[in-house]
């Protein structure tokens, strides 16, 4: 970025920097670079919108970010002359607090153009401006702004998939003049954070068909501008606004910076499938069931609502696993190894791996509570247990067998919304049982479906009456009861 120095020299006064400026008109000269610039739109369901007129993204020579507005009915005398990266001079304007949401900028006002204006355009490039300026912020950010149509911050990380397809082989992105052509999904693994959906939309979606596509190289890091924080179908996504920006690999300095740290962490380019893509749907365990008969085998995630009915006893609650990607540890001659890093000499840790068997309105199988899920359902991580376990008994953890906490015991009779994982191998096994990677959220059984009666005339399972009415107890007895309902003489 570029350096700060003086602005302006041999003249009587400086611009009035954005921190000085008050609500209401003002006469005094500003100076700023335009950033950026796009059309204000209102929103209207059904149709394209109303153009309110064009909005503007300044940086002055602090370095602060201030959002500008010329209304429709003055786009005509001053859009031709806007030009992204040029600095302007602007004296005669009206500062106003009116806008309460979607603020892209550090000053809270919207300095707008009145009819009094005199936008000039500098022919000589002013150094001390910077020419951009990034609001780069965490998962954790985002996390903690999600729906509340604040502040548009940026986000940056490297690509997983793109549109669903893995970046091992070169995407192919729609051009078609359609509707699927107004959006691109990408999966976005952020450096502090899991993988994240993000949703590129028109003008943004259409930047990054012909940004990515003119790369010779496969591009792997992207910076989305302006983003809007939101939960859909109870996942946090990130979706682009309309002055939202992309930026690839080698760009600007942010994503320079991330491909940097990439080289020095190897380890976080690891590919993900490209069905490995979280359902949000919130599905009966009978529902996942019927997923896995119809569908071909891969992975999926679903949210399942169940209640702990009891714990398996008589295994380990726990396995060893390498620090760094949770896979289990295999004992070589005198370290460990880690089959998936390849590290020789990987870091142990304990991670959770707990049988219990659950049940809801319709079915019961068993759940295996995987790693952070275990956290989540007990609040202490495995090695604490442990850990707690060993100074209360003595000796050496590797020679003592810790039983079961008591913490697990106590979850029997809980309710919970699960996250569930189908893997291919739920495809192929006779026994029902799904792994957890999280706890959602605590919860309650929704109320029992009413049974439906068989109409006069008809035949019809019972097995299958149990399925579409939601009723049925357990795979067992609906295959006791799998009887069929004859029309009586």
């Amino acid at each position: 970025m570029a350096k700060k120095t003086a602005i302006l020299t041999g003249e009587a006064s400086s611009p009035l920097l954005f921190r000085h400026v008050s609500p209401g008109p003002g006469d005094s000269a500003m100076q700023f670079r335009l950033i950026h610039f796009w059309e204000a739109r209102k929103n209207v369901k059904g149709g394209p919108g109303i153009i309110l007129g064009i909005e503007m993204l300044m940086i002055d020579a602090e370095g602060t970010l201030a959002q500008g507005f010329i209304g429709q009915s003055r786009r005509n005398q001053y859009e031709k002359e806007l030009k992204r990266g040029s600095i302007y001079t602007l004296t005669n304007y009206y500062a106003s607090n009116s806008k309460v949401m979607y603020h892209v900028a550090d000053q809270r006002l919207v300095i707008c153009i009145s009819h009094a204006s005199e936008l000039t355009k500098v022919e000589e490039d002013i150094e001390g401006i910077l020419t951009e300026r990034f609001r780069i912020h965490s998962f954790a950010d985002f996390e903690a702004n999600c729906d509340l149509r604040g502040d548009l911050h940026d986000a940056v990380g490297h690509l997983k998939l793109v549109d669903g397809q893995p970046l091992h082989q070169r995407p192919v992105l729609c051009t078609k003049d359609d509707s699927a052509s107004r959006k691109v999904m990408v999966h976005l693994q952020l450096k502090d954070g899991p993988v994240i959906n993000v949703y590129l939309w028109d003008e943004a979606a259409e930047n990054f068909r012909v940004k990515f596509d003119a790369c010779a190289a496969t591009p792997t890091v992207l910076l989305v501008t302006t983003v809007n924080p939101k939960r859909l179908g109870g996942k946090l996504c990130l979706s682009s606004m309309s002055s939202s920006r992309v930026f690839l690999d080698e760009e600007v300095d942010p994503t320079k910076e991330y491909l940097t740290w990439l080289t020095m962490n190897p380890g976080a380019t690891s590919s993900i499938n490209s069905v490995e893509v979280v359902k949000a749907e919130t599905l009966t365990i009978s529902e996942i069931a019927a997923f896995i008969k119809r569908e071909p085998a891969k992975v999926a995630y679903f949210d399942c609502i169940a209640t702990i009915d009891d714990v398996k006893l008589g295994t380990d609650w726990y396995y060893i696993a390498c620090k760094d990607c949770q896979t289990k540890l295999n004992c070589g001659p005198t370290t460990l190894l880690c089959p998936t890093c390849g590290n020789e000499n990987a870091t142990a840790v304990a991670n959770y791996r707990v049988e219990m068997f659950v049940y809801d309105n319709e079915e019961q199988c068993t759940f295996i509570i995987l790693g952070d899920a275990g956290k989540e359902l007990t609040g202490r991580k495995a090695t604490e247990l442990i850990d707690t376990y060993v100074e209360e008994n003595g000796g050496d953890g590797a020679e003592l067998e810790v039983p079961l906490p008591q913490c697990f015991i106590d979850t029997i009779g809980q309710t919970k919304k699960f996250r569930i994982k189908v893997a291919p191998y739920n495809f192929t096994s006779s026994r029902q049982s799904f792994t957890a990677t999280k706890i959602v959220s605590s919860a309650v059984l929704p109320p029992k479906k009413p049974p439906l009666e068989a109409p006069p005339g008809t035949e019809v399972e019972n097995s299958e009456l149990a399925e579409s009415s939601g009723g049925g107890t357990s795979a067992t007895d609906d295959q006791k009861k799998a009887k069929r309902i004859k029309r009586s003489g």
